[in-house]
């Protein structure tokens, strides 16, 4: 590395300004991923009533996905040309058109733009998931795996958060189910933009801005950040794989609703909640050694539901693939953040979530099919085959001599 790359590694490093904004982030992320819980738990049945054919009830959730999707390299662009917190507040901003728009659906019974407000959701999840790389700007080597795992601890209050706005809005319009759910949805989003006024990003220096950094193609030949994004876009595609297809697997095996809502609360509450200790084990053990034993947890969630259909073996698969999409998942974050200069943050950071997020819609999109036409032992086969071959192709990569950042 490079006299001008250490001493600008050195002026943006401050932990205590790192410690902060992951506690400001956490919060916003809070109250961002309660706006997608309201979309998620609203969206599909709202869908339903509005379809043109009852086949398309889940279009809605699906352009949510194809927004988040899409929306990675824009908020990459925006926080390169504008900073991060422009390119933070445009999110906020869509989620609050998110809730009006879907509002609007409700009392006008348009299905086109139903879709069009969770797609705008989706533009704010394209946002808000990308706090965590946020919250590791300032921090040193050591402290980058705890600032990450500190920001998606906001996930653990926003499973709690968003069915309660639910709850609480449903029924204010009798007449317009949802409707006062989704204006509460824009007031929320209104608030998070608030929060992140908090968050201080320091400038860069000038001459660091200049330089631009890297090539994409000369910076994503390093064999730690290919091997970042394979565990990456694995853990992330196949959680969503696994996860959208278990309850209507269990509803299939003449479960109730009620036992795949409770199996997706365990599901969601472990894949959170590890984020209180995750970080640090991370800076204890390495990004490496927790991206395996979360690649090894995904995979025994597949072999959980391989072994039986009883709700045990259903809960289990999916606490075991909640837990390892938190080790896989954050321990990929921190190494991408070890891949890059701090020129080069944004651009490597929204390559790697669109990758990333296109894995999630890849898994949304054909779970359905794969359930219907091979079964819930099909999902689990192909999960346990992807993270054999993750780890394989992470093994081979790591014996490579490594590059340079």
């Amino acid at each position: 590395m490079s006299a001008v790359a250490e001493s600008t590694i050195a002026h943006f490093t401050d932990d205590r300004l790192a410690r902060r904004n992951a506690f400001v982030l956490a919060g916003a992320q809070a109250l961002a991923g309660g706006n997608s819980a309201v979309i998620f738990g609203s969206a599909g049945i709202i869908g339903a009533v509005l379809a043109p054919d009852r086949s398309l009830a889940t279009l809605p959730i699906t352009t949510y996905v194809v927004g988040l999707w899409i929306g990675t390299l824009p908020v990459g662009a925006i926080a390169r040309r504008y900073g991060r917190l422009a390119a933070f507040e445009t999110g906020a901003l869509c989620g609050m058109l998110a809730g009006l728009v879907c509002a609007t659906a409700v009392v006008f019974g348009s299905f086109t733009l139903l879709c069009l407000g969770t797609a705008f959701g989706g533009l704010y999840a394209a946002a808000h998931l990308s706090y965590r790389f946020a919250a590791a700007d300032t921090a040193s080597e050591a402290f980058k795996p705890k600032a990450i795992a500190w920001v998606l601890t906001g996930g653990v209050l926003a499973g709690i958060f968003g069915p309660q706005l639910i709850i609480l809005t449903k029924d204010i319009f009798p007449q317009y189910l949802f409707a006062a759910s989704y204006l509460a949805q824009a007031v929320v989003a209104i608030v998070a933009g608030v929060v992140l006024t908090l968050v201080r990003f320091p400038p860069l220096p000038q001459t660091t801005i200049a330089s631009g950094g890297r090539p994409l193609a000369q910076i994503f030949r390093q064999p730690r950040l290919i091997a970042a994004v394979i565990c990456g876009v694995a853990s992330y595609g196949m959680m969503n794989l696994m996860m959208t297809s278990a309850p209507v697997a269990m509803i299939d095996c003449a479960y109730s609703v009620d036992d795949a809502a409770l199996g997706l609360q365990w599901h969601v509450m472990a894949m959170y909640a590890p984020s209180f200790f995750s970080g640090m084990l991370i800076a204890r053990f390495g990004a490496g050694a927790m991206i395996g034993l979360g690649l090894s947890l995904i995979a025994a969630s597949a072999i959980a539901g391989l072994t039986g259909i009883s709700v045990a073996h259903f809960w289990l698969a999916l606490i075991l693939l909640g837990l390892g999409w938190n080790f896989a998942f954050i321990g990929a974050t921190a190494m991408v953040t070890q891949c890059h200069r701090p020129e080069e943050r944004t651009r490597v950071q929204s390559v790697n979530d669109f990758l990333v997020f296109g894995s999630m819609a890849f898994g949304s999109f054909f779970s359905g099919q794969l359930l219907a036409k091979f079964g819930w032992a099909m999902i689990n086969e192909v999960v346990l085959a992807f993270m054999f071959a993750a780890a394989l192709l992470s093994l081979l990569l790591a014996a490579r001599r490594p590059q340079a950042a």
